[in-house]
């Protein structure tokens, strides 16, 4: 966890969807820093609040909860919704009719800046060989990145058409460690996670912009330099972790997908 002195609090109610999932757990306590009180979300029961928390419990497919959810609010880090590969009627109804409700609730109730977790399979088929920018068409590897890339585009809508700011952060794998050989490129340790979400939500102009979510590794498939307004500098790197991973992983076969993907596993699993 960064440290972060009292003068950095730009908040008074900050928004986090997701809040009991892989992410959502672990910027709770880091977000509180941010702002002085943190609103947590998710879809069951997930404990009690913390000082300085709120619990509001909503399901993303059901509009008249999520209009509830963002009364008050001064900014939603996003992190609720399905975010595996999964049948398409629990996609759809997290994933695309839950962004919908999540949209037009913060229009309806002002709210100006929003942080999506978007992902690294709305290009997970581009292969391992090439280097992508936020620029570059979405190529994604199943429902989950196709649902993603609706959310980037809906994010886009709403700032064309109401003002509502969104940064989507094209998460790649953000654990403890790299756990395989793919993720030597695609790693984002969680204190370069609470960088780039702090990044989006503080930079001064936003408009719609995309962002990958990565530290600073040597070997990358992604260029964020038409990102670099947002301020987001990764700090750690995964090279500190190469010769662990390259001794458990010591051949890679060159005929699974998987391995010549930038998707990984995501683009030989699902219902496709």
């Amino acid at each position: 966890m960064l440290d972060t002195p009292a003068s950095t609090l730009r908040f008074g109610r900050l928004l986090l969807t997701g809040a009991a999932g892989h992410l959502g757990q672990m910027l709770r306590p880091r977000l509180k820093a941010y702002c002085q009180t943190l609103r947590l979300s998710h879809r069951r029961e997930f404990g009690p609040a913390a000082a300085g928390e709120e619990i509001m419990l909503a399901a993303l497919e059901d509009k008249a909860q999520v209009q509830d959810l963002l009364v008050g609010v001064d900014a939603v880090v996003h992190m609720g919704g399905v975010s595996t590969e999964q049948p398409w009627e629990q996609i759809l109804a997290g994933n695309i009719v839950g962004m919908v409700n999540l949209y037009e609730s913060a229009r309806c109730n002002g709210v100006k800046r929003i942080v999506f977790a978007s992902s690294n399979h709305v290009t997970g088929f581009y292969r391992q060989d090439e280097v992508v920018s936020p620029l570059d068409p979405a190529r994604p590897d199943g429902f989950y990145g196709l649902s993603k890339a609706f959310g980037e585009d809906l994010a886009q809508l709403y700032w064309n058409k109401h003002g509502v700011e969104t940064v989507s952060l094209r998460i790649g794998s953000s654990y403890a460690e790299p756990k395989d050989r793919r993720m030597l490129a695609t790693w984002m340790s969680f204190d370069d996670t609470e960088r780039l979400v702090v990044a989006a939500l503080t930079a001064p102009v936003v408009g719609h912009s995309i962002v990958y979510g990565m530290s600073d590794n040597p070997r990358t498939f992604w260029d964020n330099t038409p990102a670099r307004h947002i301020g987001y500098r990764p700090l750690d790197s995964s090279e500190t972790f190469r010769p662990a991973v390259e001794a458990r992983q010591q051949s890679l076969d060159m005929t699974d997908p998987a391995t010549l993907y930038q998707g990984g596993s995501f683009v030989r699993t699902g219902p496709l």
